[in-house]
């Protein structure tokens, strides 16, 4: 039954799927490093803000200083809002865009690929409104810490976003954080510091969608930009790949290139996240 209400539901499509790819090439073409809280870091936030404007969506950029174990720095986040009732709740979908400070790393999973997925996800928004629920879209800058996460480093940006959605009052229903999904050998685990309920329901729209074999469950603990809202109280999950290469040692390193990245992957990622969506709205 839920395969059948996703089949009529919000979709994401291989057109969806093209273009997060060469969102995400563009990305490590143009704006490599962008490391968080850099003036290339904005470079990389102003790339992305056009990107998702040529969408047709209506995005904006969130300058804001925070502090870090070198002292203050600019960071900037962007959002994108897709609001299909002022009474509905919200599904946030989270991903940032920062490369790791201190090594020559394109980031081409880790960071341009899921920037390119929700690029994808805001061309299928405006494309296929979907009804029934909100979404917004946010590409965090300062998800990687300068040394080790600790207070004032790392997650910068996922912490900004949350206020400010404390602020607007908005009332949640989910954040899905996705990270390191365009890995042609795709291996998605749902860490176990998550929503279970969100968790579930990542699994129960993957089997329906028949990617289980490429989605599981873990008892691993992962610092990701779900975190401050999880530590805030909102409903997160976090669904990432973090096997990639052997003994993932492609992460944070110079091998991180668009080669290893396949539109394959961000489409059955995309899809994963839109089914998701989708059971939330008829929930």
């Amino acid at each position: 039954m839920l395969s059948l209400l996703l089949a009529a539901a919000f979709s994401f499509t291989r057109a969806d799927a093209s273009l997060s790819y060469s969102s995400a090439e563009e990305i490590v073409k143009y704006c490599t490093p962008r490391d968080a809280g850099t003036p290339r870091g904005e470079i990389a936030a102003n790339r992305i803000l056009d990107m998702v404007s040529s969408t047709g969506a209506d995005a904006r950029k969130d300058s804001f200083f925070a502090r870090t174990p070198l002292g203050r720095r600019r960071f900037n986040n962007v959002y994108a809002e897709f609001e299909a009732n002022p009474t509905s709740s919200w599904v946030v979908v989270v991903s940032h865009f920062d490369t790791k400070s201190g090594i020559v790393c394109p980031g081409a999973n880790d960071g341009a690929s899921t920037t390119g997925l929700l690029i994808g996800l805001a061309n299928a928004l405006v494309d296929r409104p979907i009804k029934n629920i909100n979404v917004m879209l946010i590409w965090t800058d300062g998800e990687e810490s300068l040394y080790s996460y600790g207070e004032n480093d790392g997650l910068q940006g996922s912490i900004r976003a949350v206020s400010n959605i404390e602020a607007l009052k908005r009332n949640v229903k989910a954040v899905i954080c996705v990270d390191m999904l365009g890995d042609k050998d795709l291996n998605a685990i749902i860490p176990a510091n998550g929503t279970k309920e969100l968790t579930e329901k990542v699994l129960s729209v993957a089997a329906s969608l028949g990617l289980s074999s490429i989605v599981s469950k873990s008892n691993v603990h992962v610092k990701d930009d779900h975190q401050p809202f999880l530590d805030r109280g909102f409903p997160a999950v976090n669904i990432i790949d973090f096997s990639y290469g052997p003994k993932n040692s492609w992460w944070h390193t110079s091998s991180d290139t668009m080669d290893k990245i396949s539109e394959e992957s961000l489409f059955k990622a995309g899809s994963l996240v839109a089914g998701v969506i989708s059971s939330l709205a008829i929930d």
